[in-house]
């Protein structure tokens, strides 16, 4: 009876874009050994796979997920064929279910085959907010039996005035089915999201008034730290300098601080387990999967 709040507070602080370019990937490694990053997200298709493959090899104590994608840079499953360069592009010609399944079955063995460990799945540009994509995410994650999946849905707290925030509230129309569909699948995801409407716009200030308020429960804090060398400077994203930035924020010693004061547990994906966060009520279930779960 009465309320089952969640009684500890854990956080993912996850780093997308891992194999995007070198200096993305030594900024990833960098925030990892000397800020609060714990897990990263790596490109099947990224032009600095093999880079990232093998930093990630030598530091077993950083997680891995893979961050799907079907925009930009080449196709993994048709070799030599590009992906759409862009959002719009995708969306005015949306793959097939059965394209984007094979596509992302294709770039899970990349990693696999490289001796990568996954714990999670994501995508990039948190393409599987749409129905289609994300039932291509969740046969992929039933088939390779990696079922954390991030809830792209950003918590409505500590974000910052950009143009990112009414996406986010349009977004979040989808959260519920979002759910319910992961539910059916068998597949897990945390309490709560947060950092996509800061994207771009992360410093030290907003990391500690973040984390500060957060929730009790599970929950994941997206990133996009990186060093502004070459490479970086001359692709084809707009996060450049503000990736310099995000590095500093994430191991600026006040933020570090303001983990231990708030009696944040800084975890991965792979330290969640969903029978013991069952018992413990650290992680919620999506809706309707507390039955399955426990048959």
């Amino acid at each position: 009876p009465g309320s089952r709040a969640p009684r500890v507070q854990r956080l993912i602080v996850n780093a997308d874009d891992f194999g995007y370019t070198r200096d993305v990937n030594e900024g990833i490694l960098q925030a990892h050994r000397h800020g609060i990053v714990r897990s990263a997200s790596m490109m099947a298709n990224g032009s600095a796979l093999e880079h990232a493959a093998g930093l990630a090899l030598q530091s077993p104590t950083l997680a891995i997920g893979c961050h799907l994608t079907l925009v930009e840079g080449e196709s993994v499953a048709r070799p030599g064929t590009a992906l759409p360069s862009s959002l719009g592009r995708l969306l005015s010609h949306p793959p097939t279910r059965e394209d984007a399944t094979g596509e992302f079955r294709a770039q899970v063995d990349r990693l696999l085959a490289r001796g990568i460990r996954l714990d999670h799945l994501d995508t990039h540009k948190h393409l599987h907010i749409f129905p289609p994509v994300l039932e291509a995410v969740t046969e992929v994650a039933r088939e390779f039996g990696i079922r954390w999946i991030r809830k792209p849905f950003d918590i409505p707290f500590g974000t910052v005035r950009s143009g990112r925030r009414w996406i986010a509230t349009a977004m979040g129309a989808l959260r519920i089915p979002f759910e319910e569909r992961l539910a059916r699948a068998g597949c897990y995801t945390t309490d709560y999201f947060a950092g996509f409407s800061a994207t771009g716009a992360v410093d030290a200030a907003w990391l500690v008034s973040v984390l500060a308020d957060l929730p009790r429960g599970t929950g994941e804090l997206v990133c996009h730290p990186g060093y502004c060398g070459p490479e970086l400077a001359a692709a084809n994203t707009r996060l450049k300098e503000s990736r310099m930035a995000e590095l500093d924020a994430l191991c600026d010693p006040a933020v570090r601080d303001a983990v231990s004061a708030s009696g944040i547990e800084l975890v991965a994906y792979r330290d969640l387990n969903a029978h013991a966060a069952l018992e413990s009520e650290a992680v919620r279930a999506p809706v309707g999967a507390h039955e399955r779960w426990t048959r």
